[in-house]
């Protein structure tokens, strides 16, 4: 039993700080405040909950200790974090900062002028 959990710890801490290394790059590599902020919302927060979830286990199964305080900040990471990106990339596209113009086709805009023509007329 030690083995598979301490294998599941280590697994969880591993692939979280691999999440959170690839979260570091996207941020760092990415062309436009769009991308940057999908890679750290969505590879951030899997990476910082596969943490908290590795040391909730090692703290269940080695301190004999069930910490209700990790088990609260993986729940609300989860509802928080996609939200607050979400609102950011909509607040920065409503503000006018522009998209990266490769290969990414603006709908939203598309919809807007759309919207606009359809009220003009009316």
């Amino acid at each position: 039993m030690s083995v598979i959990v301490d294998f599941l710890i280590g697994f969880f801490i591993l692939v979280g700080a691999l999440l959170c290394l690839i979260a570091m790059f996207g941020v760092i590599r990415l062309p436009d405040v769009y991308t940057r902020n999908h890679a750290a919302s969505k590879a951030a927060t899997l990476g910082v909950m596969s943490i908290l979830l590795g040391t909730f286990l090692y703290f269940y199964f080695y301190e004999g200790h069930f910490n209700s305080r990790v088990i609260l900040g993986i729940v609300f990471l989860f509802m928080t974090a996609p939200v607050s990106g979400h609102l950011i990339n909509r607040a920065a596209y409503n503000s006018g900062v522009k998209i990266w113009d490769k290969s990414v086709r603006d709908d939203l805009k598309e919809y807007n002028q759309k919207k606009r023509n359809k009220s003009s007329i009316d």
